[in-house]
This record gives structure tokens, sequence and C-alpha cells, in this order.
């Protein structure tokens, strides 16, 4: 009796750890896969464009063709601030998509307080500043040879004298 109640805990304990991983490679292990659906340069044009289609909406709006609401557009930027998320590439294109962030987040709050030009303006300073995300992106060749090392040219066997090579 007492190996029957041990055989059992053990088998139950392995089936639950057995489903447990394999719905967690199902959905997604850890923050690294958190934010991996599209690439950099594709989350910058999603947010660009989530932010051309808000514009869109508050140009409707001035012109009188649309009397959508003001929860509308707040939702727009919202999913706007979600899609940015996507962008991540190195730290200083973080930074930057941080302070782009920041305004639309003060678009969010200008349209919340119903001052649509203003958000407008803060719109159309985001949109510049996520296009200017994608400069940011590509590394230059300078950059790509000062951050070689002897290893790696050992590895991809491809010799380069200025690898690694301090100034």
């Amino acid at each position: 009796m007492n190996l029957i109640k041990k055989t059992t805990i053990a088998v139950s304990l392995i089936l639950s750890l057995g489903l447990f991983s394999s719905t967690a490679s199902a959905l997604c292990l850890g923050m690294a896969c958190m934010y991996n659906r599209m690439t950099p340069i594709e989350g910058i044009d999603a947010t660009t464009n989530q932010i051309k289609i808000t514009m869109k909406i508050i140009q409707a709006r001035h012109d009188g063709n649309n009397l959508e609401n003001d929860e509308l557009i707040v939702s727009n930027i919202k999913e706007a601030l979600k899609l940015s998320k996507e962008i991540n590439a190195n730290d200083k294109l973080d930074r930057n998509r941080n302070r782009a962030n920041d305004s639309l987040k003060r678009a969010r709050t200008a349209v919340q307080e119903g001052n649509l030009i203003l958000a407008t303006e803060l719109l159309n300073e985001a949109e510049k500043r996520f296009s200017d995300l994608k400069s940011m992106i590509d590394l230059t060749q300078a950059d790509r040879v000062s951050q070689q090392t002897n290893l790696l040219n050992r590895i991809l066997d491809t010799p380069d004298s200025a690898a690694g090579a301090r100034k």
C-alpha cells in the first residue's frame, strides 16, 4: 500500500511537471520572448502607422466629418504605446524610444484635457522621433570593427588587423 501511494504521488508529480513545461514552451519562456513578435524596424513602422491613424482621426474631428469621442483617440495612443514596446535593439535605441513615448503620453494627456491642437503637435513630434529611431539601429562599419574581437575573427576565419585594436 505504501508503494502504491509513493508511485501515484511520483506519477502525478511527473505528469504535472510535464504539463506545465509543455504549456510554458507553447506560450514562451521567460522575459526574452515577451516583446519579440516583430523586429525593431517593424515595430517602428507599426508605431508610426498607429500615430498616423490617430492623427487622421483628430483631423477628421477638426473637419467635422467625424464626431468620435476622445476615448477612441486615447485608445489609439495607448495602442501606439503598446506597439512601441516591440522596439528593442540596444540601450541607445531604448532611451530614445522612451523619449518618444513621453511625447505620446503627453499627447494622451492633452487629448484627455480636450486640447487637440497640442495633441496633434505632440503626435507629430512623436512620429518624427520614432522615425529617427531607424537610423540608430544600423551599426556603422567603424562600430562593427571596434566590436569585433580576435576570437570572433578566428571563428569566422576572417583576418582583420584592425579588430580589437586599441586606439
